[in-house]
């Protein structure tokens, strides 16, 4: 489903450079599959739909009967009950058959909501890192809402306001046409058409504000959403005041635009009313001259005034939903670009899940730029054989994270190759070696849940037991245990309640609990004091044992132990080899380790050492 709806909402941006203006009526191609799944569903509101509309048309008509049976000439000896009496009974299948047709319906409209809101759910998911870092969460989030609800909006607007207008528009000539000469479906037919074509003169000059009003919107949002996230910052440099500035000149800029939106809308009620309102009052001096003349009688000029009274009141809503429809129209044209945003890593045809057994790493000749005027890696080729550790060290910003990125597969490498069991990361299917990798990122980032959500993330299906033997294993069962809520502790936006450390452990406990084949330790004890990062590392390097292990550090005390040491810089491994021979070779890994050793020894201000 995911697929096609992208294949559509592709089709949606094929308009060529310079071209016309995006066409949002297109975006209907996206909803019409939802009401052919549930045809039997429709054709059943469409039923209710013609005989509610039938009913409200028989009203006036036997309006008509009623006021004609006391007319003067006319010797009432009955009051006529069964008129009365049908006269309400069809006031009321109005309302019961309107009512029976949407309780029919509402599956179909929450239906579409739910199946093109989980595709473009599914669809963002399926989005490479590099969009997701790109990405303005608070503009999207809205975009996303708005876009939802114009479908609901669409549906509904489009079946049950503009169909029963025409329908009872055809309905309403054909009485004209039948009981009145030609000069009273000639005034309705003219007055119908201005009706329309003013209302989609002034709509379409609207669209322009009301898109730019949505632009200034999701901009708003977006700024009130990332200062929010970045509260403490915000804290930390005293600029409540000019977050508070930077959100108002958003929202100043969304009000203007507003107000021309309202102002506008003012404009397009005076001008439909003023319509209705001629229309109406040369029908009924028509038709008041037709009871003069005795052409007509009284119970004509009743039933005029209300057949055009019911046909008027629903065209004066058809200018609102025209309004509506069209702007739930843009708002679902920003959400269906999301879909367009094409996928930059994708499973091959004939994709294969990972080969069984431990996992062995090769990365060949790699080259890789997150943009091509900056490269990052530069012919990077080492091996990490099954069951063993290699680590990556180096400066900050030589390419060591981006090496696990690229075993993940968030992105694809730009020359060269990345094997696992010999099978090239590319030809592998993208779930199944996830699955097999675990990662305790230097960054953790959590869920706004419970601790017990958090850690379980990394198996779904595990039992608590399990998710405690792992807490146990991440050295961070104590400290849960100690929380008056335990296990089912809120951890905040982010994990913000926790410290670094402990949401370090959260972050070893989950990977842990994956029992994955290739475990990437990325600067995993970071965020620990140096007792914490002891008791921590002795449990990393218990659990790495039989593991195929690439551990990216910045502390060289926790890698001394790897099977093969890499040493990168600007992007290149400039130095390979065992924590002993690369001391002995004298080079940029040694310099790293006496600069390190020379910090860790280096007594505190005013402290002196006996």
């Amino acid at each position: 489903m995911t697929q096609a709806l992208a294949k559509s909402a592709a089709a949606l941006d094929a308009v060529p450079p310079g071209g016309p203006p995006r066409n949002e009526w297109r975006a209907l191609r996206l909803v019409v599959p939802y009401l052919l799944e549930y045809r039997g569903r429709v054709a059943i509101a469409l039923l209710f739909l013609v005989v509610a509309k039938i009913a409200n048309v028989g009203v006036p008509l036997v309006l008509k009967q009623v006021v004609d049976s006391f007319a003067p000439e006319k010797a009432v000896i009955v009051v006529p009950f069964a008129l009365l009496a049908a006269y309400g009974l069809l006031r009321f299948s109005t309302t019961l058959f309107a009512e029976l047709r949407d309780i029919v319906f509402i599956r179909v409209t929450q239906r579409a909501i739910r199946r093109i809101a989980l595709g473009v759910f599914r669809h963002l998911h399926a989005l490479s890192l590099r969009f997701h870092l790109d990405r303005q969460t608070g503009g999207m989030t809205r975009d996303i809402e708005r876009g939802t609800r114009g479908i609901s909006t669409l549906l509904s607007y489009m079946l049950f306001s503009i169909v029963p207008v025409i329908l009872e528009f055809v309905l309403v000539a054909t009485v004209l046409f039948a009981r009145f000469d030609w000069r009273f479906p000639t005034v309705t037919f003219v007055a119908v058409i201005l009706y329309i074509g003013f209302t989609i003169t002034i709509t379409e000059w609207r669209i322009a504000i009301r898109r730019q009003a949505n632009e200034l919107d999701s901009r708003a949002n977006t700024r009130a959403v990332d200062s929010l996230l970045n509260y403490e910052t915000v804290k930390y440099f005293g600029n409540e005041e000019f977050e508070a500035g930077r959100y108002d000149d958003s929202l100043r800029k969304y009000e203007d635009a507003a107000v021309r939106n309202e102002a506008s809308l003012g404009i397009l009620n005076i001008g439909q009313s003023s319509i209705i309102a001629i229309a109406l009052t040369v029908l009924m001096m028509l038709a008041a001259d037709g009871v003069e003349r005795k052409v007509l009688t009284l119970g004509d000029l009743v039933l005029i005034n209300a057949l055009l009274i019911q046909l008027y009141i629903p065209l004066n809503f058809l200018g609102m939903v025209y309004r509506e429809v069209k702007q739930s129209l843009i708002d679902m044209d920003r959400m269906f670009r999301l879909l367009s945003v094409n996928r930059e890593v994708e499973d091959r045809s004939g994709a294969v899940e990972v080969p069984a057994g431990q996992a062995e790493v090769c990365f060949r000749h790699v080259d890789f730029s997150y943009d091509p005027k900056r490269q990052i890696l530069f012919d990077v080729s080492f091996d990490i054989a099954a069951g063993s550790r290699v680590a990556v060290v180096g400066h900050s910003g030589s390419g060591k994270s981006t090496l696990a990125r690229l075993l993940y597969r968030f992105y694809d490498v730009s020359g060269g190759s990345i094997a696992v069991n010999g099978v090239d990361l590319r030809d592998l299917r993208q779930t199944g070696l996830r699955a097999a990798i675990g990662i305790v990122p230097q960054d953790t980032v959590l869920f706004n849940d419970t601790i017990l959500y958090n850690i379980r993330y990394g198996r779904p299906d595990a039992s608590d037991d399990e998710v405690r033997a792992a807490a146990r294993s991440a050295q961070i069962h104590d400290f849960i245990m100690s929380l008056p809520e335990q296990y089912e502790a809120m951890v905040g936006e982010r994990g913000l309640k926790l410290s670094g450390g402990e949401k370090q452990r959260v972050a070893i406990a989950r990977a842990l609990l994956k029992d994955p084949r290739i475990l990437i330790f990325d600067e995993a004890t970071s965020a620990l004091d140096s007792r914490a990062e002891r008791a921590i590392q002795s449990e990393l390097d218990r659990i790495a044992r039989g593991r195929t292990t690439l551990m990216i550090a910045h502390r060289l005390s926790t890698v001394m132990d790897a099977d093969q040491i890499l040493v990168m810089d600007q992007g290149r491994i400039v130095e390979r080899g065992t924590h002993r021979e690369l001391l002995e070779r004298g080079g940029l890994y040694a310099q790293m380790w006496a600069l390190q050793k020379l910090e860790e020894d280096a007594p505190l201000p005013g402290v002196t050492l006996s």
